[in-house]
């Protein structure tokens, strides 16, 4: 018999230098000693958004300024079915003040030093560690030698998520490049996927691969590999992948671009609607620069990924 889900609002509350809070549920609760992101139970005749608002008010005497819808994740713990809407809130005001926790602790997603997690939110450690840039290659339209240029600059100024998408290179040069573009990231600890080919991203040691849509649509199961993407334009494609446990997806295009000419866009109100409720972070892709970040965090996604804007 299934239970009533009970839907609760997070908070990743986070810090200019990344660093983001963890609480320690306290003695006396479900799972005590465990570290959670601080949020609360949704009351009846509120959203996610003003549950989320007034919890951090009352539990850490914040006051929120900007929430970025994100994920929502649901798990079944002994207790309770719950569904966790995850907010990202980079801006906030206030003295911490903690009424519940045992323990706060600002914690790094590449220098952990709190555990364990509550396991609902142990998943979300994962999406946090993506970066919010994503650039995709396109040296099939300028040249290698200029998109390693291209790659370099973008790599010395913080681009740390890569695609290679060169479908339309001969193979002994697709693999050179590719194997290039790895080398050089990996120097900078950036990371690399392969467009398509799972064997190729093994062979020259890439982190992982990313999805076209058809070939999304054919797996019974994810790629043996540490990171793999998919490119969605629909909401079916994006729950396929999220059905699939795929880390992140990418969905677009939002505004008009000259690799998708003439294909109807988004726009960022269909965005929005496309990724409510889904459990795995989100890209918006289609002519977007670094200064759509906002306006893209605002519709829920995780973040832009950009072929020609990634490296201007």
């Amino acid at each position: 018999m299934s239970r009533k889900i009970v839907d609760v609002a997070a908070a990743v509350i986070t810090r200019p230098d990344g660093s983001f809070l963890l609480g320690q549920r306290a003695p006396g609760t479900f799972y005590p000693g465990y570290w959670e992101f601080p949020g609360g139970k949704v009351e009846p005749g509120e959203s996610p958004r003003q549950a989320l608002i007034r919890e951090l008010h009352e539990e850490l005497g914040l006051r929120v300024q900007t929430a970025w819808p994100w994920i929502t994740r649901e798990h079944q713990y002994e207790h309770a079915h719950v569904r966790l809407h995850f907010f990202r809130v980079p801006r906030w005001s206030g003295e911490i003040t903690d009424h519940i926790h045992s323990a706060l602790s600002w914690q790094r997603i590449d220098a952990m030093s709190v555990a364990p997690m509550l396991p609902a939110n142990g998943p979300v450690l994962a999406a946090l560690a993506l970066p919010h840039e994503y650039g995709i290659t396109h040296a099939w339209e300028i040249g290698a030698e200029a998109q390693l240029a291209q790659l370099e600059a973008a790599l010395a100024r913080g681009l740390r998520l890569i695609q290679v998408r060169e479908a339309t290179l001969a193979d002994t040069v697709r693999r050179r490049f590719a194997a290039e573009v790895v080398a050089r990231a990996h120097r900078h600890g950036a990371r690399v996927l392969i467009n398509h080919d799972a064997q190729l991203a093994r062979e020259i040691g890439a982190d992982g691969v990313h999805l076209p849509a058809a070939a999304l649509a054919q797996l019974d199961a994810r790629p043996d590999l540490p990171l793999v993407g998919a490119s969605c334009h629909t909401r079916a494609e994006l729950e396929r992948a999220a059905a699939l446990e795929i880390d992140f997806a990418v969905l677009g295009p939002v505004t008009p671009t000259p690799t998708h000419a003439g294909q109807p866009s988004l726009g960022w109100t269909a965005f929005r609607e496309l990724v409510t409720l889904l459990p795995l972070p989100v890209f918006a892709l289609g002519g977007l620069l670094r200064s759509d970040l906002e306006p893209a965090c605002n519709a829920g996604a995780h973040g832009i990924a950009a072929i020609r804007g990634a490296w201007h």
